[in-house]
């Protein structure tokens, strides 16, 4: 009897110790995944966009990465960075991988490994449905057209200019381009089929005015060189996900006829302020909440930045007069975008240390809006009658102690108004850095509007929001100038 219950402790003992074990093992391997970051534009519907909630990001592309993912057992962190954007953050190495309706051309191909492709398109001319005179790319001959940078319907526009003689103009995002030609300022545009097609279910007053160019593929793409890993992986995972049905399920899920049903019902609910309020209302408040963070740390560094090299310049050296001088040109002189791109892409590409967007934004408006303050804390100061700092040296005050006790309190009530209209500046720049993917109130102006493609309303709207903030701003500024003045 007792062997039998020695027998059976010793069996449930095993089968503890087994299940312990395997499910210390499954977390060990679940701990190990390995996690990819990928950058994508998020304004490409169906492809790249977000959901009707505004909660995660959604299409074509995106569910493919995530099915693969998950087929070979690792994780993505998806970036939404804008097409452009993704192209130089994969260049730069801010990304392991990059899928974003990009085409394989022998140009990108120079610059990338592409996996095997995933989805056959074709480029076609589109007009404006209320333009008549506009019928077909002959009847547009010398005319202006628009393309999306980086897509090979622009691609396409481009090798058609020569033959047809088009002036072509480029828009960063989709929804620009639309507007270009609904409201006359271009004959017509070339976009992909699928995209187009997506657009117009969703209501958009564009017709195809061609055949489609079926010539182009897409493809997930990598750095020249490096992440073979990843790129093997997607291989293999899209091969799964064909054979499941599960690549099919998808292409369905935004192609389908029910999804076009459902387009166009989201569509509808959108189709008002007030239901556009009421649909990204949460959202929105995300983009404030994300600028307004974004507003005040970079004034806080823009701050020690701006009294760093603003008393640098009024010093008694001429050696650090001259440094900040400089750097004070240098700053004020770079464009906002152009230093935006300069450290979040130029720098990881010559360091080969990735920038985390929302610190390069940071540091793009502490250089920026820093520069702007030392110039006018150093103008504030030189504003300051000579006669204050003669007097309060002739009295025994050394520089550093005349400095702060007498000069810097006077010209300190000339700069208040100069920093809150600085505050109002910084909180405006903020929507430039929208290029490096920061999901600010812009950024998701543009992530909306790439879903429900009501550009005057969303926009409208955000346009509110910045007027509401910087007027009680611009009452703070007044306000506090009469209580100095006083």
């Amino acid at each position: 009897m007792k062997s039998k219950i020695m027998l059976v402790v010793m069996s449930l003992a095993l089968l503890v110790s087994g299940l312990f074990m395997t499910s210390h093992q499954e977390t060990v391997k679940a701990e190990e995944k390995k996690v990819y970051q990928i950058g994508t534009d998020v304004t490409y519907p169906p492809f790249e966009f977000s959901n009707s909630n505004n909660t995660e990001y959604i299409g074509i592309d995106i569910d493919i990465i995530k099915a693969v993912a998950k087929a070979e057992n690792f994780e993505v962190k998806i970036l939404p960075l804008g097409f452009s954007a993704a192209v130089q953050a994969l260049d730069t190495g801010q990304v392991d991988g990059l899928i974003a309706g990009t085409t394989i051309t022998a140009d990108r191909e120079k610059k990338m490994d592409f996996g095997t492709p995933y989805f056959n398109t074709g480029a076609v001319f589109v007009t404006a449905q209320s333009n008549d005179a506009i019928k077909s790319m002959e009847d547009a001959r010398g005319k202006r057209v628009a393309v999306k940078t980086g897509t090979a319907a622009a691609n396409y526009g481009m090798e058609q200019a020569k033959k047809y003689g088009f002036t072509v103009v480029t828009f960063d995002d989709t929804n620009s381009m639309y507007q270009d030609v609904l409201t006359g300022n271009s004959a017509g545009l070339f976009e992909d089929m699928p995209v187009i097609t997506y657009a117009i279910n969703q209501g958009t007053a564009l017709k195809v005015s061609s055949e489609a160019n079926t010539t182009g593929q897409y493809g997930f793409s990598v750095k020249k060189g490096e992440n073979p890993e990843l790129l093997a992986a997607f291989n293999r995972g899209l091969e799964k996900i064909k054979q499941s049905g599960e690549y099919d399920q998808i292409i369905s899920r935004y192609l389908g006829n029910d999804a076009l049903a459902l387009q166009k019902q989201q569509k509808e609910s959108e189709s008002t302020f007030g239901g556009l309020l009421k649909v990204n209302g949460s959202a929105l408040l995300d983009g404030l909440k994300e600028t307004m963070i974004l507003t005040v740390m970079a004034i806080f560094f823009a701050t020690i930045f701006g009294i760093i090299f603003g008393l640098m310049g009024v010093v008694p050296s001429k050696i650090l007069n001259g440094i900040s001088t400089t750097v004070i040109y240098i700053f004020r002189g770079l464009p906002l975008l152009v230093l935006a791109l300069f450290i979040y892409t130029g720098i990881p590409s010559l360091t080969g240390v990735r920038i985390p967007a929302v610190v390069a934004g940071i540091i793009t408006l502490m250089f920026n809006e820093g520069a702007y303050t030392a110039a006018f804390i150093a103008g504030g100061i030189k504003s300051v009658d000579k006669g204050q700092m003669e007097a309060a040296r002739s009295l025994g005050l050394p520089f550093g102690k005349a400095m702060r006790r007498v000069v810097l309190p006077q010209g300190i009530k000339l700069i208040i108004p100069s920093f809150i209209n600085q505050f109002i500046i910084t909180l405006k720049d903020t929507s430039i850095l929208s290029i490096i993917g920061l999901v600010e109130l812009t950024q998701t102006g543009k992530i909306i509007i790439a879903r429900n493609l009501e550009g005057f309303k969303v926009w409208a709207i955000i346009a509110l929001i910045y007027l509401v903030i910087i007027t009680l701003l611009t009452w703070a500024s007044n306000y506090m100038e009469r209580r100095l003045n006083k």
